[in-house]
C-alpha cells in the first residue's frame, strides 16, 4: 500500500543530529532511522523493501565526509547550495546512488544546504571512508553507481506541462521524472512494477494522491512495486511533484 507523509505533520519530530563531526537539523517523515528506532527493536533485513524519509538541513559551511550506505537512495537538494562530489547543487538537484557505492563530500555552502533522503530499505547510519573502505569491498556486489541531475529551477507558476526526465530511465527501472500540473489537474504516474518502489515528492504547491488528501509542499510518499500507480490531483493553485523509481536488483 502506498503511505504519505505530510510535511505540516512530519515538522513536529524535527530534531537535532551530529555525524562524524558534521552538524544538522533532521525532520523524519517516512519509516525509522538510527536516530528514532525504538530501543531493542529489530533492524529490517538487508533485502526486505522498507521505506526511509527524512529532511536534512546541513548546517552552513559544514563537511559531510564521502561515505556509503547499505541500501539504495534518493538524495533531493531543496534548498541552499553544496557541492556534491564534483557537482555544484542548487535549487532542486537529484542524486541518486546505489548500495554500496561511495560519495561525496557533501560540501555546504555559507547558506547551509537542506537536503530530502529516501530509501527502499533500511540503513542504520553512514559508513566513512576510508575507514570503511574494506567493508566496501567485501561487501560491494556491482560496481559503483552514481547519478546526478542538471538544477532543476524551482517553479513561480503551475501550469500544465508534459513529464520532464530529470535522470534518463535506464534498463533496470532507475529513473526520474517531474511533472507541473495546472490547478485541479490529474495525472497517473508510472507503473510502480517496473522498478523496486517510488518515492515521490511534492516541490511546490499542493496535493491530493489517493490515500492522503491536501499533501502541502516538501510531503512525500512511497509506492510499493506491487502497489497500482499513483493518481495525483493538484490543488486549487497547481503542483509541482518529483517521482523517483529505484531499480530492480
Amino acid at each position: 500500500m502506498t503511505i504519505s507523509a505530510s510535511a505540516e505533520t512530519a515538522r513536529s519530530s524535527r530534531r537535532r543530529g551530529e555525524s562524524n563531526g558534521s552538524t544538522y537539523w533532521i525532520t523524519t517523515f517516512l519509516g525509522a532511522n538510527r536516530h528514532t528506532l525504538p530501543t531493542g527493536a529489530p533492524e529490517p533485513g538487508p533485502d526486505e523493501i522498507y521505506p526511509m524519509g527524512f529532511l536534512v538541513e546541513q548546517d552552513a559551511s559544514k563537511v559531510v565526509q564521502p561515505h556509503f550506505h547499505q541500501a539504495d537512495q534518493f538524495q533531493v537538494v531543496v534548498d541552499g547550495e553544496a557541492r556534491l562530489g564534483t557537482h555544484e547543487v542548487r535549487g532542486i538537484a537529484v542524486h541518486f546512488t546505489a548500495r554500496y557505492s561511495a560519495y561525496g563530500p557533501i560540501v555546504a555552502s555559507d547558506k547551509g544546504v537542506h537536503y530530502f533522503t529516501l530509501r527502499n530499505g533500511w540503513d542504520s547510519g553512514a559508513r566513512y571512508m576510508p575507514g570503511a573502505r574494506t567493508e566496501l569491498r567485501e561487501r560491494r556486489t556491482s560496481p559503483h553507481r552514481e547519478s546526478v541531475s542538471e538544477p532543476i529551477a524551482i517553479a513561480e507558476a503551475f501550469t500544465q506541462s508534459d513529464p520532464v526526465t530529470v535522470l534518463p530511465l535506464e534498463a533496470d527501472g532507475l529513473g526520474a521524472w517531474r511533472y507541473r500540473l495546472a490547478p485541479g489537474q490529474s495525472i497517473t504516474g508510472p507503473n510502480p512494477a517496473d522498478g523496486r518502489g517510488q518515492n515521490w515528492l511534492v516541490l511546490g504547491g499542493r496535493v491530493s494522491a489517493g490515500v492522503a488528501d491536501d499533501l502541502p509542499t516538501f510531503s512525500c510518499l512511497f509506492t510499493y512495486p506491487d502497489d497500482p500507480a499513483v493518481e495525483f490531483v493538484a490543488g486549487p493553485d497547481g503542483a509541482d511533484i518529483l517521482c523517483m523509481q529505484y531499480p530492480r536488483r
